[in-house]
């Protein structure tokens, strides 16, 4: 459930702020357009927030700005830490995950840059959840790197490797990113209307709606 990855942000936690202002060249297309995906997933919440994964707070201080109601779940200390010092009172942070999270309905299901720590099985389980979050009409947005195809992924490996980024190919192959189709099926099966907007070269916005 993810959870194997708490270490790295345990130890990400401290330079992730200066990480996603494409600082590092071998993840500097990860991170393009950074304020403007925080923005169009901020943008297009609404009421109550239930978001996974915030990390250092950045998305989460923009919905608190909106005057949105957010809670947030972050399995990791150190993030979390972090995340309330910037937000103070403005949110709620909370320990938790894709799977631990708060009782209650919610509006808007919101996360950036943390749903490919889920197996594809455990994605199809996490939505299916979701859709008893959620009212008719209450929406995911989730913004992620994935791909159009199998073959992109397997391209955006090599890709990553000719350029001498090691530690991205590493990554790309560690982790579990999906692909549309793949959400789609998912996304239609549980009730949803997606729809998937690119961001960047790896980054990928889905708004689901649910019927």
């Amino acid at each position: 459930m993810g959870k194997e990855f708490i270490e790295l942000f345990e130890h990400w936690a401290g330079s992730y702020d200066d990480s996603v202002k494409g600082i590092d060249p071998e993840y500097r297309e990860v991170f393009k357009n950074y304020e403007f995906i925080l923005n169009e997933v901020a943008k297009r919440s609404e009421g109550r927030v239930l978001e996974f994964g915030p990390g250092t707070g950045n998305l989460t201080s923009k919905m608190a700005a909106k005057g949105l109601v957010v809670i947030a779940v972050e399995p990791s200390r150190a993030m979390r830490e972090l995340a309330v010092a910037k937000l103070g009172d403005e949110a709620k942070i909370e320990e938790g995950d894709f799977f631990q999270y708060p009782e209650g309905r919610f509006d808007t299901l919101v996360s950036t840059y943390a749903f490919h720590h889920l197996t594809d099985e455990e994605k199809e389980r996490a939505i299916r959840d979701y859709g008893n979050l959620l009212a008719p009409g209450g929406k995911i947005v989730f913004a992620d790197t994935m791909y159009e195809s199998l073959a992109m992924y397997e391209k955006a490996i090599e890709d990553a490797a000719s350029k001498g980024f090691n530690s991205l190919a590493e990554d790309l192959q560690r982790e579990y990113y999906t692909t549309i189709p793949v959400l789609k099926e998912m996304m239609d099966k549980n009730g949803f209307l997606v729809s998937f907007e690119r961001c960047n070269e790896f980054v990928w916005l889905m708004t689901a709606e649910k019927k």
